[in-house]
């Protein structure tokens, strides 16, 4: 009997080191955004996190994505809910916010501070963020143009998160891609969003994966 019990217990101890186990629980992304992550105006099952979830599936990813996209929120308005948003304690956020600041006409400068300081606080958090960008309509002047769409670029680069630069990319203006209004992608145009963010999603899970270190 006692043999049986050494050989189960090896068993065991096999098992639990077999490559992938580890990995057992899905990586919980948190998606903090506006409507383009919450999917306004998309039939149920066709939304960008549903979207993107299937596909790190297909890819071999199991991923639990929560979809914390809210119809017409601000910089302002992610920041202030962001502790209520992590309270499920994700391994990963992707961050999308800033298009409502920017068709408010709100200061770039202020955008970035309330960016910025969703940042710092994941950073406090060890969490990995996936910063995705937005970029002003033109119509809004150089000044605002050349200060909102620098807000971005500068906040990845300074801060070093996984970065996807325009969510609208290969999408924005085309209208077999676009809803009525013209400015929330339809199915089709998620699907594109999905398959061009996807690789750096790969990378966020990748990050999420690694032993967190203590500071």
């Amino acid at each position: 009997m006692a043999g049986r019990y050494k050989f189960i217990f090896l068993s065991m101890l096999l098992l639990l080191a077999a490559p992938g186990l580890a990995y057992a629980a899905p990586v919980k992304i948190l998606a903090l955004g506006t409507s383009l992550t919450q999917g306004y105006g998309l039939p149920p099952g066709t939304e960008f996190t549903v979207q993107l979830q299937a596909a790190l599936k297909t890819a071999g990813i199991d991923a639990a994505i929560d979809n914390a996209g809210v119809s017409g929120d601000t910089s302002a308005d992610g920041l202030a809910r962001l502790d209520w948003s992590l309270a499920g304690h994700p391994d990963a956020v992707i961050l999308e916010l800033g298009s409502n600041d920017m068709l408010r006409g709100t200061p770039p400068a202020e955008t970035e501070k309330n960016l910025r300081a969703i940042l710092a606080r994941l950073k406090a958090g060890h969490i990995p963020v996936l910063l995705v960008g937005m970029k002003t309509q033109r119509n809004l002047g150089p000044d605002y143009v050349r200060a909102f769409d620098g807000i971005y670029p500068r906040l990845a680069g300074e801060t070093g998160v996984q970065f996807y630069p325009f969510i609208l990319d290969g999408v924005a203006m085309n209208p077999k891609l676009n809803q009525a209004d013209g400015m929330h992608p339809n199915p089709e145009g998620v699907k594109i969003i999905v398959a061009r963010m996807l690789p750096i999603v790969k990378r966020l899970v990748a990050s999420a994966r690694q032993p967190k270190t203590e500071h």
